[in-house]
């Protein structure tokens, strides 16, 4: 018989018949020949994906900062390695600009999907753990457009947020259209999450490992692990068909050498005041998150105000616009570096940190890693200054490998995923030498965050036997009894204290447990 209109209708296609004959082929596959067709499936969504929101968020930029407000930022060796503008020649039009950004930005997540406000890893961690089919494919199309107008405008945040969601959203897609069961959607959505910030970032290593740690705070899913080489592998092939295999920072002192042993104590401190400081990022963004909450206004005025405040920061400190990462590449060039003012440099990790939180904070679309990493090279640049002023021993001639290492050690400890994202600022910067420093770095400052709850991506589980738990809790049926509900209304004049003769019989308390009832469909 065929439902009527009154019969609540299925939310997915049956099984049987989704996906046609791939899905067929798919679900009545083995593990290899399964993950290995999935993971090129989602390995070219994410990468074309991943092409089409960087050009999105390339022309974006240029018209709305380069040509309403007359102002280039300066871009990284992968896309062009250009100084940007040597000052404002229209220093009124910024703030308009990223206040105009920001609030269409706003407007159309709120009109048409407010799931994409924030910086979207959030949500694609949280589809994980709770039903891999949920993220809408409009949020998909919503959060590509709102994230390259906030970005684009002015706003510090960062493309691989958004480019998670995208990602996610499509392998969530899939998931329905295919029919795949749960466990196989999780690992879809996680892959697709990998896959994406791998390409956008040109890093398929760091992007196969981060599908395999980034949902927990302490654990590490080995299923993502092998299917994350084929669908973070096949994202980078196809970003670079279009755009090329540059890295995005090029080769930072690819071939500095240790050759002593006791500058590596210089790591050491990188590695405490990475601790701090990216402590200090996650406890301000998420605070900037509740505080919005409490604050008047709508989901549209708060990030229009987040973005005229963001220009008027940026009209005194130009680095904290849009994305940033060819500040930290400068900052990685002893002769750039030196150009740009000490104090600068020393409250740049802050003042990025407020920036964020005034951007993605109050609403705005865009991710979270970008800014981290800005704030880690700028974190390892002014230790470097330092230092170099101090004429303290074991300062390298450059600035580089602390930028790295910085880049590393600040967010990949506050994100919970050091491995992942060493490897894959490794792979940004083309600095693989460095590693010696960036495991002492890396190693202090995740060790200091693990001794606290702070991470950057709420949504994270503790481990896999915390989110299996909570999914078990959240399927198992809510069911009571007539007895109890008895037992309850005649104890309640003794709850203050409730004598002996109260409690059931061991008898009657086991006749209970057996017999539920479901007060909404009668007995069980």
């Amino acid at each position: 018989m065929e439902p009527t209109e009154d019969e609540p209708q299925p939310a997915v296609a049956p099984a049987a018949a989704a996906g046609g004959r791939f899905g067929a082929a798919i679900r009545n596959s083995d593990y290899l020949r399964k993950w290995f067709l999935l993971g090129i499936t989602i390995g070219v969504i994410s990468g074309l994906g991943a092409v089409v929101f960087y050009l999105a968020l390339k022309y974006t930029g240029e018209f709305l900062l380069g040509y309403l407000a007359d102002y280039r930022i300066p871009t990284p060796v992968g896309e062009g390695g250009s100084h940007g503008s040597a000052g404002f020649t229209r220093p009124w039009a910024v703030p308009l600009v990223t206040t105009g950004g920001a609030l269409l930005s706003a407007l159309l997540v709120a009109k048409l999907a407010p799931e994409a406000t924030g910086h979207g890893t959030d949500e694609a961690i949280e589809a994980v753990h709770t039903d891999p089919r949920a993220i809408r494919f409009r949020a998909v199309l919503v959060k590509m457009v709102a994230s390259a107008l906030t970005i684009g405008s002015g706003g510090s945040g960062g493309r691989e947020g958004p480019t998670a969601q995208i990602s996610a959203g499509f392998c969530s897609l899939l998931t329905r259209r295919l029919g795949l069961s749960d466990d196989d959607g999780r690992i879809a959505v996680a892959l697709g999450i990998g896959a994406g910030i791998g390409a956008i970032f040109a890093a398929p290593l760091g992007g196969a490992v981060l599908a395999a740690s980034i949902t927990y705070r302490d654990d590490f899913d080995y299923r993502c692990l092998l299917p994350g080489f084929i669908t973070s592998g096949t994202a980078y092939a196809v970003l670079g068909a279009f755009l090329g295999f540059e890295p995005l920072f090029g080769y930072i002192d690819a071939e500095y050498r240790f050759e002593k042993t006791w500058p590596l104590l210089w790591f050491v401190v990188i590695g405490l005041v990475a601790a701090a400081i990216g402590y200090l990022y996650a406890r301000s963004f998420h605070a900037s998150v509740r505080l919005t909450r409490r604050l008047p206004g709508g989901p549209v005025l708060k990030p229009a105000v987040g973005g005229l405040l963001v220009g008027l920061l940026g009209l005194l400190i130009p680095e904290v616009l849009s994305s940033g990462y060819g500040w930290a590449q400068l900052a990685a060039d002893r002769g750039s570096l030196m150009g740009i003012p000490l104090w600068i440099i020393l409250v740049l990790p802050l003042a990025k940190i407020v920036a964020t939180s005034l951007s993605i904070g109050t609403g705005g679309s865009g991710g979270l890693f970008g800014p981290g990493i800005v704030i880690g090279a700028f974190l390892g640049a002014a230790i470097w200054r330092l230092g170099e002023l101090s004429g303290l021993p074991g300062i390298p001639d450059g600035p580089g490998v602390f930028v790295v290492v910085g880049m590393m050690a600040c967010f990949g400890s506050v994100a919970r995923a050091p491995l992942a994202i060493m490897i894959m600022v490794a792979e940004m910067t083309g600095s693989f030498s460095v590693v010696p420093g960036a495991i002492i770095a890396v190693g202090i400052a995740s060790l200091l965050l693990s001794r606290t709850n702070v991470t950057i991506y709420e949504a994270q589980r503790l481990t896999r036997e915390t989110a299996e738990a909570e999914r078990a809790r959240r399927a198992a049926p809510r069911r009571s009894s007539y007895l109890d509900l008895a037992r309850a209304v005649f104890a309640a004049p003794f709850s203050v204290v409730e004598p002996a003769w109260l409690s059931f019989p061991p008898a009657l308390s086991r006749c209970a447990r057996t017999n539920h009832w479901n007060f909404s469909s009668g007995p069980a």
